[in-house]
């Protein structure tokens, strides 16, 4: 996410001039006009707007990208494109344009979305990050952040599943203002997710003792009574939970503890997940509605573990429970991390 500055923006506005663009020469000018207009910060009260950058990078990804966000036009076309759907152009009876909206900028070229991109990843450092104060509320209102994951499950082949969620969270009407591809490392999975150990290690000993106890029983011919069952529990609750818990290590990082070696435990995981922060009033609570229960199949229609869901685990999205566990959260994946930069640089060189 960036919150670009006056500078920033009267240089990207300039780049949009191209001759190399397919658009002709005036809707070059209405870009400008509009990134001009709507990227710079508020002229009465210097806040500045938020814009997210989505950086993709595959085979021919330049053309692909810009073939699907597509180009402006007055005629309307049947919504093949992004600006089909979402852009507008409406002129008067004498040709001027009364109202203009590209919805999504991207580069015509290879060569203008590396120039593009060094310029935006020379301001990502002040620009870019966890956004503060780009947001206005009342005097009464108090507003709140919390942090959203976007699964593993959800990047194991192209899909359209991570944006699909993003527009449910987006009915709660708050405000985006981090987001952040992330490999989380064992050592991270630990800490995020160690308060949910002792609960697995309580929670599960009535489930594993029943289980136990039925498969004792039948192997050996004999019942067992409530004391036994209860002994069964206490000792074999606590293994399972602990196995449970690695898995859960594994499946968010890629790497089970155990099998993981100690110098390897803080390198970056081999699974992939978006965390988002959400900004607004209510938020923890608003956000949590529309995510639904742990249990996908207790979660009601149209909430995204409903949707989107396969298990307790696979479960789509994390969110935070707590303003407290948000900050928590927050601070061990590091969502204000600067790998908008690296990654520029790990494919163009360095951003001087």
């Amino acid at each position: 996410m960036f919150a670009p500055s006056a500078e920033l923006v009267k240089k990207y506005s300039e780049e949009t001039i191209s001759a190399n663009d397919p658009q002709d020469r005036r809707i070059q000018e209405l870009i400008y006009n509009y990134i001009l207009q709507n990227f710079s910060p508020d002229a009465k009260s210097g806040r500045k707007r938020r814009v997210m950058m989505l950086l993709f990078q595959g085979e021919d990804a330049v053309r692909k990208t810009r073939s699907v966000v597509g180009n402006i036009t007055t005629e309307r076309r049947g919504g093949e494109t992004i600006r089909d759907t979402y852009g507008d152009l409406i002129q008067d009876e004498n040709g001027q344009v009364r109202y203009f909206e590209p919805a999504v900028l991207a580069a015509p070229t290879p060569e203008e979305a590396e120039s593009k991109l060094r310029l935006w990843a020379q301001y990502s450092d002040s620009d870019g990050g966890v956004l503060e104060n780009v947001i206005g509320y009342q005097p009464n209102e108090r507003p709140q952040r919390t942090l959203v994951l976007i699964k593993p499950e959800n990047f194991r082949f192209p899909t359209g599943r991570p944006g699909n969620m993003i527009d449910f969270f987006s009915r709660t009407g708050l405000f985006i203002v981090a987001v952040k591809v992330h490999r989380m490392s064992v050592v991270q999975a630990l800490e995020f997710y160690g308060p949910v150990r002792e609960v697995l290690r309580s929670k599960l000993k009535d489930m594993v003792a029943s289980k136990a106890k039925g498969l004792l029983e039948k192997e050996f011919g004999f019942k067992l009574g409530p004391t036994e069952e209860q002994q069964l529990g206490n000792v074999l609750g606590p293994v399972f939970g602990d196995s449970q818990f690695e898995n859960i290590v594994k499946f968010m990082s890629g790497r089970a503890p155990s099998e993981t070696a100690p110098e390897d435990q803080k390198k970056p995981g081999t699974e992939k997940c978006i965390a988002l922060v959400y900004e607004g009033v209510e938020a923890v609570g608003k956000i949590r509605d529309v995510l639904g229960p742990t249990d996908p199949s207790k979660a009601p229609p149209g909430s995204i573990r409903r949707e989107f869901g396969q298990t307790i685990m696979v479960n789509a999205a994390h969110a935070s429970d707590s303003e407290e566990n948000a900050k928590r959260e927050m601070g061990i994946v590091n969502v204000g991390e600067n790998t908008f930069r690296q990654i520029v640089e790990q494919f163009y060189g360095k951003v001087k």
